[in-house]
């Protein structure tokens, strides 16, 4: 083990990750939970330095989110729209990254289409980067805020039973999820139409069902998947209406899981899709709201790790 319990510049992924590197951020999370809820919520210790929120693909929850805990903790925020500015002209991502590099910013966050596009520009840039999604790759910080929900939900996420249900196969919050997850002890099911399971899946360490009453039996926490448009528009998914009918969770279905099952969504919610209105908003099962205020704090906790070398603070 390092003698640093995060030895690591960015976050580019969850993949990899030690289990106590992944607990770690966890921990250092619960501070901000509790800052959040009071109302005092300044705490001011990246005054004077520079977030820059660089998203090449939009996501006004994801980019309010970083932009609240950048502010939260002090931080310049500056948030540049990249997809409608230069990219558009034909400049290549290295132009791009060396162009932000030069603006000296303190810490970036990236969110970008294509999968490896945060690493390249993470290779280019002398400060932090966190990814905020690439591609189908991965979420990291929707995976850490995904199991801190649970862990404060549940007590603990070793030995739990989590079901991850609809659109893996595009999914990079499926892919941040099974690696944290797995990682922190838990059986991982991925649960879809094979046409939405990607190959090879096993060997990431979760089981893989297609039936998906099967896939939810015993689960401890059942975390539904977002089926965008876009898919029912080709040939993985017949139509809205079939899918709902063999993969949306209802409440007829939520009881072959665990009589105390979770109910998540990273968000935005496809209602009578993949998930009935009366299932999100049920006040017992459903952590939806949750996830997204835990978000906030996991984001602060990255940014404050992240940038402690740059502010002299040993870790």
């Amino acid at each position: 083990m390092s003698a640093s319990p995060f030895p690591h510049r960015h976050l580019l992924g969850l993949a990899g990750l030690h289990p106590w590197e992944i607990t770690y951020l966890l921990d250092e999370a619960e501070q901000w939970v509790t800052l959040n809820r009071g109302t005092a919520k300044h705490d001011g210790r990246l005054a004077g330095l520079t977030q820059m929120n660089a998203f090449f693909e939009a996501s006004t929850r994801t980019l309010l989110s970083f932009e609240v805990a950048g502010k939260r903790l002090g931080a310049d925020v500056v948030n540049m729209a990249v997809a409608q500015s230069s990219v558009k002209k034909g400049e290549t991502l290295i132009d791009t990254a060396i162009t932000l590099n030069a603006m000296r910013a303190d810490v970036m966050v990236i969110r970008h289409d294509r999968s490896g596009a945060v690493h390249l520009i993470a290779d280019k840039v002398n400060c932090p980067v966190l990814n905020a999604g690439d591609g189908r790759h991965e979420h990291p910080t929707q995976g850490l805020l995904d199991a801190l929900t649970i862990r404060r939900r549940k007590g603990r996420i070793e030995g739990l039973v989590v079901a991850i249900c609809g659109d893996v196969l595009h999914s990079r919050v499926a892919r941040s999820n099974i690696h944290a997850l797995t990682t922190l002890g838990a059986e991982v099911r991925v649960v879809g139409p094979p046409t939405l399971l990607p190959a090879g899946v096993e060997r990431m360490g979760a089981q893989r069902f297609t039936d998906f009453d099967a896939g939810l039996d015993g689960a401890d926490v059942v975390m539904m998947l977002r089926v965008q448009r876009e898919r029912m528009d080709g040939a993985l998914v017949p139509s809205a209406r079939e899918f709902h009918a063999l993969y949306g969770l209802t409440h007829k279905r939520v009881e072959r899981a665990a009589p105390d099952a979770l109910v998540m969504h990273p968000g935005p919610m496809n209602r009578g899709v993949e998930i009935d209105s009366a299932v999100a908003d049920d006040p017992v099962r459903s952590a939806i709201t949750e996830q997204v205020e835990m978000g906030v704090a996991v984001r602060m906790a990255c940014l404050d790790v992240l940038t402690r070398e740059r502010r002299g603070i040993a870790a």
